[in-house]
């Protein structure tokens, strides 16, 4: 399949940087390992008012406010959650996305440290993505956000996360998820669509990659009556069983 020039060039100077794929590395070196890379591929952060890190109960949490805005001004807020593969990155590897966020929408962004897998398995860090979004509601006032206008957002497994907490909020009433910013979410754990095996290999996250990562955060099912195991299965296709478009807008 034909790229854009600069993917191409982006691509080929991973190969030859001869830097190791992720799967083949422990999660302690491939987060490492993110996080030496992470710079060459980041702009300088623009200028924003102010970032805070906090705890949305045991969860980090870091908030970021726009330039220019009192501190009384109730603002619209995304709840960000970063991708990689529910094994690494930080609030520190998408600290610069979410400034710019924060500076060209002009809101707040709260960017969420869930627990990462292979440590915390499913459903622990889509259980820290709901109760950090909750806490973010329940704490709108503090936190000088609006709660009526609430979003959620990420890249790759964090925009999984944002749609799995869309759909639970639907099905629980509330809070009312107002957007969803799903950059290259993985709606779809099955890994059996024809751009699956299109894309398998040759763009740098293939089939290997896709396939530790979901399985170092699905692995709980290890151990697990039958009971618990369908359970879990269940709530892991839920985006691929719903209709994400009755869970709140999409960008």
């Amino acid at each position: 399949m034909a790229v854009d020039p600069q993917v191409a060039f982006v691509l080929d100077l991973v190969v030859k940087s001869g830097r190791p794929a992720y799967h083949t590395l422990s999660p302690k070196e491939a987060r490492q390992l993110f996080i030496d890379t992470r710079p060459a591929s980041t702009p300088q952060p623009p200028a924003i008012g102010s970032v805070r890190n906090l705890s949305a109960g045991s969860i980090p949490i870091r908030v970021y406010r726009p330039a220019g805005v009192p501190d009384a001004t109730r603002l619209p807020v995304l709840v960000f959650f970063h991708g990689g593969g529910w094994v690494i990155g930080d609030l520190d590897t998408h600290d610069t996305l979410c400034r710019q966020l924060t500076a060209e929408a002009g809101i707040s962004v709260v960017a969420v440290d869930y627990r990462l897998a292979p440590e915390h398995k499913f459903p622990a860090a889509a259980d820290d993505a709901w109760a950090a979004t909750k806490w973010v509601v329940e704490h709108a006032a503090e936190l000088g956000v609006d709660p009526g206008k609430l979003a959620v957002g990420g890249d790759s497994a964090g925009g999984n996360l944002a749609a799995v907490v869309a759909l639970q909020a639907r099905d629980a009433g509330g809070p009312a998820i107002t957007l969803q910013a799903l950059l290259y979410p993985v709606t779809d754990l099955g890994a059996e669509t024809q751009s699956y095996r299109d894309l398998a290999d040759g763009y740098s996250l293939g089939t290997p990659a896709l396939s530790a990562a979901r399985t170092a955060s699905t692995s709980a099912l290890e151990g697990c009556s039958e009971t618990a195991r369908a359970a879990t299965r269940r709530r892991a296709a839920r985006l691929r069983l719903s209709d994400p478009a009755s869970a709140g807008s999409r960008a």
